[in-house]
């Protein structure tokens, strides 16, 4: 008798046709899952083996538009969800309304949006963000990080019919913690292996990257909530190990080391089971060659596990980035961690093949979406101290000051790894050439009437705005862009980094940050920029609600004891409006 082991996830709910949906589960065996909707919709699957694990990533086809229908998860004709016991309320698909699926393709004026009156579209559209998760303890037990985010969410909804749910909800990275293991996982790692070989308390393999995803997505609140809530993802260093592919110098080092190989397919293996797959639509999975021969074999352990052997040896030979459409919004996912380029003399935060893709997918359709959204896990704008401090740390490695590897290149390499600089701005070509396309994307009579970049990473959060010369090529853009950075979901951050955040956007730091420059030889940045919120420090969620053209943004934060923390509203501000 087949058992569900992880899930349901509801991953991805199309606004094309508003009619179908995927849903991910975890088995203990093999089996065929079903999902069946209340209004006769349905999926079902048999599961693909994976490293002695059964998944399924079942389609969901006929849902009726503009309606929210609940739904359970049968495994081999038996219903395993919701439990008997549960004290949540069902788990349900919500598809958009038919004008909301039509209106991509429509135009919206500032006046005007598709087939509604002034200033307003179809319905609007909810986007919830954050990054940075520990899994929160059991219940009862002491949590050093304070009331999780995402837990307080799911209670709020769960308890409150009239709570608005967000839309779609996107994980900005470090879903897990592959190198800070909680003690409940390293008690599984010991019965397993001897912590005192490397690597240590840190995850070694698939089977052990499982238990993270068992620890994170079996708290029966962030299960629920996931079961109802569709979710894009991205992962970020800690979902493989901290600070990932800094540089050349760390690639090589850690190369060296005799856990490396498998600790890095294990991470790609469990990412594109746990995660990757979920962001795809259906129809991008019939098309993916490899999705078709992992499901073909009786255990696609070796075809999936040779995959991510030459994606870690050449990561090119993959894409993460992915692309999403809720209506007049576009998102466009990016992957800042594995599609680097570390050459000193090129280091690049994409390759030439993903950039352009970017490219194309941002500037694809002028006037076919009223808000563009590019999700990137390491913020495009930091504090100026921090970022000019990460410019030239670069300059230092690549051999500004006494050539490449000189005594300022080793040293410069030493700083990066011990302060963590490696954002946009320890990529200069890169973040110029970002900062260029977000003011083309922004430009013209089609413009967006915003662009945003949402990002996490930096456990804190803040909105920063560029400020264009008057003499920039091409002319400032008329959509406003921002960066809307949220981050932790669940996390800690000590308070001298809380005070060193706080000075990095003082006048004072901004000053260092100059000197830094200059010795650097790192010349200005093509845009100033201003922080127009924040910093906030917490563990927090924000939500974009985008409506025709209209955006508002709302920061709520986790607070009070674990067992019954309430969420609090610490921003709610319309984001057209000026400043």
């Amino acid at each position: 008798m087949a058992r569900l082991r992880v899930g349901p996830l509801l991953r991805y709910v199309d606004w094309e046709s508003a009619s179908s949906a995927t849903v991910w589960v975890e088995a203990d065996r093999p089996c065929t899952v079903e999902v069946r909707c209340a209004d006769g919709a349905s999926g079902s699957s048999p599961t693909f083996a994976v490293v002695g694990h059964h998944y399924a990533l079942v389609v969901v086809t006929g849902l009726t538009p503009g309606t929210t229908t609940a739904y359970e998860v049968l495994l081999g004709g038996r219903r395993v969800w919701p439990p008997e016991d549960s004290r949540f309320p069902a788990s349900t698909i919500t598809t958009p309304s038919p004008a909301a699926a039509r209106s991509g393709n429509a135009r919206s004026t500032p006046g005007n949006s598709p087939e509604e009156g002034p200033g307003t579209g179809p319905e609007p559209v909810r986007i919830a963000f954050g990054s940075c998760r520990w899994a929160a303890p059991p219940a009862g037990e002491h949590d050093p990080a304070g009331p999780d985010a995402l837990d307080t969410l799911a209670v709020r909804l769960a308890t409150d019919p009239d709570a608005v749910r967000p839309d779609v909800l996107l994980l900005l990275g470090d879903q897990v913690y592959a190198d800070e293991t909680s003690p409940a996982t390293r008690r599984r790692l010991a019965a397993r292996r001897e912590l005192s070989e490397p690597p240590g308390a840190e995850v070694a393999d698939y089977e052990e990257y499982t238990f993270l995803y068992d620890e994170s997505w079996r708290d029966p609140e962030v299960r629920w909530l996931l079961s109802t809530v569709p979710s894009c993802m991205i992962f970020d260093d800690h979902d493989v190990i901290d600070d990932w592919n800094t540089s050349a110098a760390w690639l090589a080092d850690i190369r060296a080391t005799p856990w490396w190989n498998e600790r890095i397919v294990s991470g790609l293996m469990s990412y594109w089971v746990y995660q990757h797959l979920g962001n795809l639509s259906p129809a991008a999975l019939d098309a993916d060659p490899l999705y078709a021969a992992v499901r073909a074999e009786p255990d696609g352990t070796e075809r999936l596990r040779g995959f991510a052997a030459a994606v870690a040896a050449e990561p090119s030979l993959a894409r993460w980035s992915y692309q999403r459409v809720f209506g007049r919004v576009r998102l466009l996912m990016m992957d800042t961690r594995a599609a680097r380029v570390l050459d000193e003399q090129q280091r690049s935060m994409l390759t030439a093949e993903e950039e352009r893709w970017m490219r194309e997918e941002a500037l694809a359709g002028p006037g076919s979406y009223d808000h563009l959204l590019i999700g990137t896990s390491l913020p495009w704008l930091l504090p100026p101290l921090i970022h000019e401090g990460e410019t030239w740390n670069a300059a230092l490695c690549r051999g500004e000051r006494g050539g490449p590897g000189g005594r300022w290149a080793r040293f410069g390499e030493k700083l990066r790894r011990a302060s963590d600089l490696e954002h946009w701005a320890a990529f200069p070509g890169s973040f110029r050439r970002l900062t260029e396309l977000l003011r083309e994307a922004g430009s013209g009579p089609d413009a967006p009437a915003t662009v945003c970049v949402l990002s996490g990473d930096v456990h804190h959060a803040y909105i920063a705005e560029p400020e264009w010369p008057t003499s920039a090529p091409g002319g400032a853009p008329v959509a406003r862009i921002l960066q809307l950075t949220c981050s932790p979901v669940h996390n800690l951050i000590p308070r001298p980094i809380r005070a060193g955040f706080r000075f990095g956007w003082s006048r004072l730091g901004r000053r260092l940050g100059r000197v830094l420059a200059r010795h650097g030889r790192t010349g200005t940045p093509p845009v100033q920029w201003r922080k127009t919120g924040g910093p906030w420090f917490g563990n927090q969620l924000m939500t974009l609600t985008l409506h025709g053209r209209k955006a508002a943004l709302t920061l709520v934060q986790a607070r009070g004891k674990s067992s019954d923390a309430q969420l609090e509203t610490v921003l709610d501000r319309d984001l057209t409006m000026n400043e």
